[in-house]
């Protein structure tokens, strides 16, 4: 089972085989995260994300990284062409780039506050939904190995630390024990 880690800093920074870059359906990176990313990493990355746009709500598509750290960007698209997001396409892009991480048999991937910039999506829902997904599709990602929730700011970090600690699966009761409690 792939470590989950809470990271606070620039996503950009970071050595992972795939960072996720919110992304609205034209693909164009022109502001938020994704700007920040075309700034760091370089315009390729932008013009290699739109040559395969439009893309659907909740897909994900993999682009070179240019000069990040990171060999490759997964667009996750989870916001429509005004920039808004709902709770069904931060799911669905999250479970999709996932997905792209383990077609390419990637080992560690990164994933910043999806929705929750330009998005206007509520910090504490993103992070139960982000976490929530994460978990869901890693037993059909059996390459990675690392996950990187990269987060700004200690708003951002508080609210997946908590996501963590509610989604985490309860453990089967120990050998012996029968789930009312009584011994077996």
């Amino acid at each position: 089972m792939a470590r989950i880690e809470l990271w606070n800093g620039d996503i950009c920074d970071l050595e992972v085989d795939a960072i996720v870059s919110p992304a609205a359906t034209s693909l164009w990176m022109s502001a938020g995260l994704a700007g920040e990313i075309k700034r760091t990493g370089g315009d390729a990355i932008e013009f290699a994300a739109v040559r395969q746009g439009p893309a659907r709500l909740g897909d994900a598509i993999v682009t070179p990284a240019g000069r990040l750290a990171a060999h490759v960007v997964i667009h996750a698209v989870s916001l429509e062409r005004d920039r808004r997001t709902s709770a069904a396409a931060i799911d669905a892009a999250t479970r999709s780039a996932l997905r792209r991480a383990s077609e390419l048999s990637l080992a560690s991937i990164a994933f910043p506050a999806l929705g929750t910039g330009i998005g206007g999506f509520p910090l504490d829902d993103a992070a139960r939904i982000v976490v929530g997904a994460v978990r869901d599709e890693l037993a059909s990602a059996p390459s990675l190995e690392r996950v990187v929730f990269a987060l700004r700011g200690a708003a951002a970090y508080a609210a997946f630390e908590r996501a963590l600690t509610e989604t985490r699966p309860t453990p089967p009761p120990p050998l012996g024990i029968r789930q009312d409690g009584a011994r077996a």
